[in-house]
Formats: C-alpha cells, sequence, structure tokens
C-alpha cells in the first residue's frame, strides 16, 4: 500500500475521547503515522506477515497502520482504559480481528523476547 493511500485511510480513526495530560496522550498524526508505519514496511520490511508490538498504543493509530499494512498480528499494550475503549471502537470500525489488546504499564510486561524477533 502506498503511503498516501494509507494516511487517507488512517484519516478515520478516531482520536483520545479522554485524554490525560499526565499520561502524555495525544493524537498521533496521521501523516506521521503512515510514514512511521510505510518506512518500517518498505524500507525494513518490518510489518507485512510481522507480529508487531505497538508499545502505548493509545488510541490504535499505528496498531490499525500496521494491521492495513499487512500485519500478521498486533499486540498493543496501553494502560489507560479509556484509550483502550477508545482503541476498541476504531478497530470494531475498521473490522479488525488480528490484534490482542493488553492493558497494563509497558515497564511492567510478562512478554518474553522470544516472542518477538528484534533483529
Amino acid at each position: 500500500m502506498k503511503r498516501k493511500q494509507l494516511e487517507s485511510y488512517l484519516q478515520d480513526v478516531d482520536h483520545f475521547s479522554d485524554p490525560k495530560i499526565e499520561l502524555e496522550q495525544y493524537p498521533t498524526d496521521p501523516h506521521l503515522a503512515a510514514s512511521v508505519v510505510y518506512t518500517a514496511q518498505s524500507g525494513y520490511g518490518d510489518i507485512e506477515d510481522k507480529c508487531v508490538l505497538d508499545l502505548g498504543a493509545g488510541c490504535g493509530m499505528l496498531t490499525i497502520g500496521s494491521v492495513l499494512s499487512g500485519a500478521a498480528c498486533v499486540v498493543s499494550v496501553e494502560l489507560d482504559s479509556s484509550a483502550i475503549q477508545d482503541m476498541r471502537g476504531n478497530l470494531a470500525e475498521f473490522e479488525i480481528d488480528n490484534v490482542e489488546v493488553i492493558q497494563g504499564d509497558v515497564t511492567r510486561l510478562p512478554i518474553r523476547y522470544k516472542d518477538f524477533n528484534f533483529e
């Protein structure tokens, strides 16, 4: 998928309904998200057919961008329950079902390194 097409799709991702300053929650711009995901895929081959880990996933902008770019699965970690609710709404709107959402602090996750390829 071309970057402009991905950016166009990401325009439909809803932002935080209740942003929390103390958690530094701010919306990721669709242009920035599309550029990051596109570069990760086109430059490094790190999205398509891979399992992507989105830490501090917020409303799911990068999660959704990764899925639309061919990720086999995405594990999205977010601390805030209202952001998770927003993300789940976005995932439903895009009819995405290959995302595992985990509520938790990214500094205290029980994720094993062997679950992901960090090469």
